[in-house]
């Protein structure tokens, strides 16, 4: 085994086992975040797509001989892996059209074996490519953006609007982090307040809905959501400034809460650099799949009041949100922020690594520390 092969064997093993820790952290009804039920679920599904995406370049690896990551900053791969598995998505009918199927390239292996007494390296690949091929047309990867999703209607008892909680995601191109997007929005549209609003002031329950609903439940404004979202979600971009932005461009869209989810950055022992101290340490963690760090960030801004909008003769005026920065916090007002969580899930050898060490304090200073440790996450350490 090649040291790049080995090093992609540990990558992809430590990733594997950080995806699937929190996996169980966002499943876990003794988890902080699961208290935010529908939160947590959300995540969770993003989680998923994460983890086919790296199941797939994982089997990518037997025929392509290069895999590039993120080594000094996000951890993740980089964007390029991003853009070729949404394109092999795409053309992967048509490419498995043009490769045998998996019992005719075995037969091929066999034959060649016994007829060249040598290993079929070609057949090997061909192979490889297929099962990849496979997983990519079957599964839902995490693409450089998925569409907006609907999970939740109801109605807001206090001003009878409809609103919607609303998610979508992208892998930045610049940061290499992925990013989840989950936005609850009032819509003041006559069309949908009829259709969503009973005479009660309440939702109206002879409508029915299966949740989740592909985009904005507003059909009429549903693409131009779409459109807004995927070029409105930059890492760059603050969630207030995401939010006010939204709160313009749709008059009859109001934004009442906007939180973004950033994972990453991730460590691996021997493979990111963007960290010495948590790399030396991390180093020297006996078992390699325990020998990573997982950290991410949840960020939130609401709305604390919506300013009237104003009708004149010679002019009109749409409402507003005043949007909360704490800027009693400097961290959250650098942000764009009403609040954020810092979070860390590490396997409990390489917590105790970094206690050993002295380290532990600084490492996860301003971090909520969630341990992995014999399939169950702890947390509150």
């Amino acid at each position: 085994m090649s040291a790049e092969t080995d090093a992609a064997t540990r990558y992809f093993d430590a990733i594997a086992a950080a995806l699937s820790g929190l996996d169980i952290f966002m499943r876990d009804d003794r988890s902080p975040l699961y208290q935010h039920g529908i939160v947590a679920r959300i995540v969770a599904e993003y989680i998923g797509r994460l983890e086919s995406s790296f199941s797939c370049w994982r089997n990518r690896l037997g025929f392509m001989e290069s895999f590039r990551i993120s080594r000094a900053e996000s951890g993740f791969p980089v964007f390029q892996n991003v853009l070729e598995l949404e394109n092999d998505r795409r053309t992967a009918a048509e490419r498995l059209a043009g490769i045998p199927r998996p019992d005719e390239i075995r037969a091929e292996m066999a034959d060649f074996i016994l007829r060249h007494k040598a290993f079929p390296s070609a057949l090997q690949k061909s192979m490889a490519e297929r099962l990849y091929l496979e997983a990519v047309k079957e599964g839902e990867a995490f693409g450089p953006f998925t569409l907006a999703q609907t999970a939740k209607v109801s109605v807001n008892p206090k001003n009878q609007r409809p609103f919607y909680l609303v998610h979508w995601a992208t892998f930045d191109g610049t940061a290499n982090l992925p990013l989840i997007y989950m936005a609850t929005v009032e819509d003041s549209s006559e069309e949908m307040v009829a259709q969503l609003v009973d005479r009660e002031g309440k939702f109206n329950k002879t409508v029915r809905i299966l949740l989740p609903v592909d985009g904005l439940l507003n059909p009429d404004l549903a693409h131009r959501f779409d459109d807004f979202t995927e070029k409105n979600s930059a890492y760059t971009l603050s969630p207030a400034t995401i939010a006010v932005n939204l709160d313009k461009d749709f008059e009859t869209l109001h934004p009442k809460q906007l939180r973004r989810v950033v994972l990453g950055p991730f460590y691996t022992a021997g493979i990111t650099e963007h960290n010495s101290t948590v790399a030396d340490v991390l180093s020297k963690v006996r078992k390699a799949e325990n020998a990573w760090l997982l950290t991410w960030t949840i960020q939130e801004v609401y709305s604390k009041a919506e300013k009237p909008g104003r009708r004149g003769l010679f002019s009109r005026e749409q409402s507003s949100q005043e949007f909360y920065i704490n800027t009693d916090d400097l961290e959250a007002a650098r942000q764009g922020v009403s609040s954020y969580e810092k979070h860390a899930l590490v396997p409990h050898e390489a917590y105790q690594a970094l206690y050993a060490a002295g380290e532990a304090e600084k490492v996860f200073a301003g971090y909520k520390v969630h341990i992995l440790s014999k399939g169950q996450v702890i947390s509150d350490v």
